[in-house]
């Protein structure tokens, strides 16, 4: 019995780190192509750009918070768990104020 919990404890770690490397790569990803976009706005002078760039970030910050929430599966240790806790509040409170900002700039860009 003990064998089959450390071969599912083994799987589970194993699928909960591809699975979190797999969000942040997107999150990664969708920040680099946001980037890449918004510098040919930039270029172009389009006055949307600050909204399609909060808009990139938001999104990239997503994928990288749902990376975090599912590390929390495998923390073994309390110091562990308040890091990831920190950082899943310092990324949440991020997206909260990007949020925020895409509201006012869609406002701005209305009027």
């Amino acid at each position: 019995m003990e064998f089959i919990y450390q071969s599912a404890e083994s799987i589970l770690r194993y699928v909960v780190e591809f699975s979190t490397l797999l969000l942040e790569f997107f999150g990664i990803c969708i920040l680099m192509i946001t980037a890449v976009k918004s510098f040919i706005l930039w270029i172009k002078k389009d006055e949307a750009i600050r909204l399609r760039l909060a808009q990139g970030i938001a999104l990239a910050l997503e994928f990288k918070l749902g990376g975090e929430v599912l590390r929390t599966v495998v923390v073994r240790e309390w110091a562990e768990l308040g890091i990831l806790g920190a950082i899943i509040a310092l990324r949440a409170a991020l997206t909260f104020l990007i949020h925020w900002e895409i509201k006012n700039e869609r406002k701005a860009l209305s009027h």
